[in-house]
């Protein structure tokens, strides 16, 4: 069988909020949307990063001295090991699907045991979407699901659908302008493949992440339930408070943080709304 490659960024063991049961919970890099409100910037670029708790930094220099690009990091890991605190590291490990599916298998007792399996996150999972479908077709016989915000071309999502006993999708907001202004594009392929989702017959639930003053109105809460009226096997939605610490890797990975919202306002959390459409609603 052909191996294809793919880079993931994190591998969470014993996670407890990404499906049922016990899971491992594995992050892909790559995101094609840009939300003002990311907690993950490591997972946006689909390429391995240098990453550095600059906040610690004594600026020794060691790093400099033993650097053979300093124009362009090539991520070739030299200045790590010469970090005198070693707070330099490289986000992003190349794995075959066959070497990462053999990793996540050796845990598959336990897991099944604990009514757990495997999550696939990101970044944007679908960005890799022939090394996620490859692995998925390893681990067939373990509960499979993903966390997607669903923007990739809806043949990719029906394929991958195919190998899924559970899909965990974003909708942050409704409205196509105000989604665009807030991720950088708008949500007609979103929309188009909750279609196919909610006509499908897998199990899915709806995460909100809850952004005050970005989508955190009634009217918003409104229509998103709209949305979902109609489909087949909706578990739930799940709304997710915003955190203040969203911001906190950004200079890791050269990034600024600039959200452009009220960050100190606690958002408004509307499950009242849901529940009216029938549709059961909780705050992680």
């Amino acid at each position: 069988m052909e191996t294809i490659t793919g880079t993931v960024f994190d591998i969470k063991q014993l996670a407890v909020f990404d499906g049922p049961g016990i899971r491992t919970t594995v992050f892909l890099k790559g995101c094609p949307l840009r939300c003002a409100w990311c907690h993950n910037p490591e997972g946006l670029s689909p390429s391995r990063q240098l990453m550095v708790s600059t906040g610690s930094c004594i600026r020794c220099g060691e790093c400099k001295k033993i650097c053979e690009h300093p124009e362009h990091c090539v991520t070739c890991g030299a200045c790590i090991l010469s970090c005198p605190l070693h707070i330099r590291k490289i986000c992003g490990v190349t794995y075959t699907d066959k070497a990462l599916a053999e990793k996540l298998l050796r845990d598959k007792d336990i897991l099944e045991k604990n009514g757990g399996g495997i999550t696939f996150s990101g970044g944007e999972p679908t960005m890799q979407a022939a090394f996620l479908l490859a692995v998925l077709k390893r681990l067939k016989g373990m509960h499979r699901a993903i966390e997607t915000c669903g923007y990739c071309r809806p043949d990719i999502f029906q394929a991958i659908l195919g190998e899924l006993e559970l899909v965990i999708m974003d909708i942050k907001l409704a409205d196509p302008r105000e989604h665009k202004k807030w991720t950088g594009k708008d949500n007609a392929v979103i929309l188009h493949n909750l279609e196919i989702l909610k006509n499908s017959r897998i199990s899915f639930r709806i995460r909100i992440p809850v952004i005050p003053g970005v989508n955190d109105s009634e009217k918003n809460f409104e229509e998103t339930a709209g949305l979902l009226r109609g489909a087949s096997a909706p578990e739930k939605v799940e709304l997710l408070p915003y955190h203040r610490t969203a911001g906190a890797k950004y200079t890791m990975v050269g990034m600024a943080y600039r959200p452009g919202f009220e960050e100190e306002r606690a958002p408004y959390l509307h499950t009242d709304i849901f529940e009216k459409y029938g549709i059961s609603a909780k705050i992680l």
